[in-house]
């Protein structure tokens, strides 16, 4: 392979006046590996084991281990305590709350949220998320939960079962030892909660163990959020009922949202007034007192913890005036102390959960290693995205076995950790250890807390993602794609289905990529007047062409999808297609004959072209060209090969050495050979060496370059 060194040096009238040696490349011959040596690498590597290896293990797989020992006392240990209790006592009312919306009684919401604090302290290598209950999970698992219950046969809102499904229960309680006949809706429920949340972790190790945490990157930013908000629509629509007092099931299937509001406003008679009284005066406090928080969150060294005080108000309130026994107030009930015993996963049950699963372990981890990445890069530390897979993922398959529901980082839990003045994983134990108190001491005072005031606790930390609506415009200013993205995700996950909407989410990302390369069009190239540089001739002013060749470049891989959009594009650029040229030289041979004087057979073609058509060569610029496959080499030699019958050469110019490669192999380049001149064979690195190369082919007249 050989290359023509930049030859020319542009006077003040655009003549080269000066040419180099050309310059030779030699490329690096890899070395081709049997597969059997690359297993038998693999094999060494993976599976050899030494001290040193093994403690490198154990302190990548337990990152605490490693950072504890050097733990600033002095300096952290204020910030992780202030920052945990902080956290802690935010965890409460909403460990509760959202245990209403997993279908769950709220011990369990307390459970999920301890559990996971202290797993991840242990695992994670994000010294700022908090991990917990995340409200789009809560909807996730309080769907499947549902669904599970009416088809065991539960009723609705009740602990007891449906006569004609007796059976149902009974080979419920044969799947799982620990409970049979005696199991109520509730224990139900929470044992198909755990169920997904153990198989959801499941799927999480496993992509840890393939070291597939690259998946999180076909969800975007953009596909996440429209995916957060449109759910966030739904578990808004689905608090309502609480918020009223109704007793209504929770629909199953597509379009819950309009299912769930006809349920709603057809019950509207039955609205109980005391809840629904409680849940207007909660949303007066609540609502001004955030928004003060979120205004002065810079001048506060903590935020107020309203929620809390609104539980503990409300509670004393229901428990003295009676609102359970004298008006029909839904409560929170019996919250025991302590821990359960350790219960294992519902085998049978999941082939049922599997796919729910998988797209709530993805969701789950897509959030946390978003969120890690994120503080991680603001406070300058990496994070491993395949130890996050293995931290949230155990997150999941340990408290599973004490009837816990799925967890995940959560943003807004994690701004007040940050601002509180968080340094490392400390603060997560120092949170666990405050739920820990609630768990064995204060739980069982919440007996009287109504329903309705958990839901409005959801339901004003929503405010932050129906937001997102006020900055649609904006979003559409900045980029339309990402803005459809959203906006498509968005409306089929809230109106549609949750689950659907994550998967069109991914579907129509991948389609706006592929319709970006589509959409790439063939641009003309000029070069400075200074030097050798060359630039599209729309784009700048006093950019120079050359008389005769056409420089033009393909911001786009081609690929089987484009390939006959770009060869289209280009016989556009160039304004000479091959295809029409050829039919509009035989349309003339039938008219008259031009006589071939080179004897090559292309007189006529060449002659009949360059009456109208002044061009001699054409150079693509493939600095832009990704990759190829083997449609887009074909496509470059269908153009090679259709201009090579007009008389007209063309060559490529400062493409990669993967595209040489797919080149090579797809037989663009022939042997030397099979070629007769062995020009075709040359290789450019620059453009400005490829134009030179072609005009020196040709008949020089001096005036290579005009302006545009």
């Amino acid at each position: 392979m050989t290359h023509a060194d930049d030859c020319c040096t542009t006077a003040e009238d655009g003549v080269e006046s000066d040419q180099q040696q050309p310059l030779i490349l030699e490329r690096v011959v890899e070395e081709t590996k049997s597969w059997q040596s690359v297993v038998t690498h693999r094999l060494k590597k993976n599976c050899s084991c030494s001290p040193k290896k093994a403690k490198s293990k154990i302190l990548g797989f337990v990152p605490i281990v490693k950072w504890l020992p050097s733990y600033q006392l002095r300096e952290w240990l204020l910030g992780d305590v202030m920052s945990g209790l902080i956290v802690g006592i935010l965890l409460v009312p909403q460990s509760i709350a959202y245990s209403l919306l997993a279908s769950q009684d709220p011990i369990y919401g307390l459970y999920t949220s301890f559990f996971a604090s202290i797993i991840y302290a242990l695992l994670g290598t994000s010294r700022h998320i908090s991990v917990g209950i995340f409200g789009v999970l809560c909807l996730l698992v309080g769907q499947v939960v549902d669904r599970e219950l009416a088809l065991a046969g539960y009723l609705p809102e009740s602990s007891s079962l449906l006569s004609s499904n007796d059976s149902a229960l009974l080979l419920a309680g044969q799947g799982n030892g620990t409970f049979g006949m005696d199991c109520d809706r509730s224990c139900y429920a929470i044992t198909v909660g755990a169920t997904v949340t153990f198989t959801a972790g499941v799927y999480q190790v496993l992509m840890g163990i393939f070291q597939v945490g690259f998946v999180s990157v076909y969800l975007s930013d953009s596909l996440l959020s429209g995916f957060a908000t449109g759910a966030s629509l739904t578990i808004l629509t689905s608090q309502f009922k609480y918020v009223l007092g109704l007793k209504i099931p929770r629909p199953q299937g597509w379009f819950t949202l309009f299912k769930t509001w006809y349920g709603v406003l057809s019950n509207l008679q039955h609205t109980n007034i005391c809840d629904l009284v409680t849940s207007l005066v909660c949303l007066l406090i609540l609502l001004p007192t955030k928004e003060l928080n979120d205004r002065f969150k810079s001048k506060l060294k903590a935020p107020i913890p309203f929620e809390l005080f609104v539980v503990v108000i409300a509670t004393l309130a229901s428990h003295f005036g009676n609102f359970n026994t004298d008006y029909g107030s839904g409560v929170a009930g019996t919250i025991p102390t302590g821990f359960l015993p350790p219960q294992m996963p519902l085998w049978s049950l999941i082939p049922n959960v599997a796919v729910d699963a998988f797209s709530i372990a993805i969701v789950g981890f897509a959030i946390t290693v978003s969120l890690s990445e994120m503080f991680a890069k603001k406070h300058g530390y990496t994070v491993d995205a395949n130890q996050e897979m293995y931290a949230i993922g155990f997150c999941n398959i340990l408290p599973s076995f004490f009837r816990c529901f799925t967890t995940s980082a959560a943003l807004t839990k994690t701004l007040v950790k940050e601002s509180t003045g968080c340094q490392t994983q400390i603060s997560g134990i120092i949170s666990a250890l405050v739920l820990l108190l609630v768990l064995l001491v204060i739980a069982p005072l919440f007996y009287s807390l109504q329903k309705c005031v958990l839901a409005v606790i959801i339901l004003v930390n929503l405010r932050g993602a129906l937001r997102k609506f006020l900055d649609i415009p904006s979003m559409w200013r900045v980029n339309r794609v990402d803005t459809s993205i959203w906006l498509v995700t968005m409306a089929t996950s809230a109106l549609v289905n949750t689950e659907l909407g994550l998967l069109v989410g991914v579907l129509v990302s991948a389609l706006c990529v592929i319709g970006r390369t589509q959409q790439a069009k063939v641009l003309e190239l000029g070069r400075a007047s200074t030097r050798g540089h060359y630039e599209d001739v729309s784009a700048y002013r006093g950019l120079r062409t050359h008389p005769g060749v056409a420089v033009f470049r393909y911001d786009a891989p081609i690929y089987y999808a484009n390939q006959s959009l770009f060869k289209r594009s280009l016989y556009k650029s160039a304004g000479l297609d091959p295809l029409k040229e050829k039919s509009r030289v035989m349309k003339f041979k039938k008219k008259s004959k031009v006589p071939d004087v080179n004897g090559t057979g292309k007189g006529e073609e060449a002659g009949v072209m360059l009456e109208n058509k002044p061009l001699r060569s054409v150079v693509i610029d493939g600095s832009a060209i990704s990759f190829l496959d083997t449609a887009g080499v074909g496509a470059l030699k269908e153009v090679r090969k259709d201009y090579a019958e007009l008389g007209v050469q063309v060559v490529l110019a400062q493409c990669s050495t993967s595209v040489l490669d797919s080149l090579q192999r797809g037989g663009y380049y022939p042997d030397k050979k099979e070629s007769d001149a062995g020009e075709e064979t040359m290789i450019f690195y620059t453009i400005a060496d490829a134009v030179h190369h072609v005009q020196s082919l040709s008949a020089p007249n001096g005036d290579y370059d005009r302006k545009c």
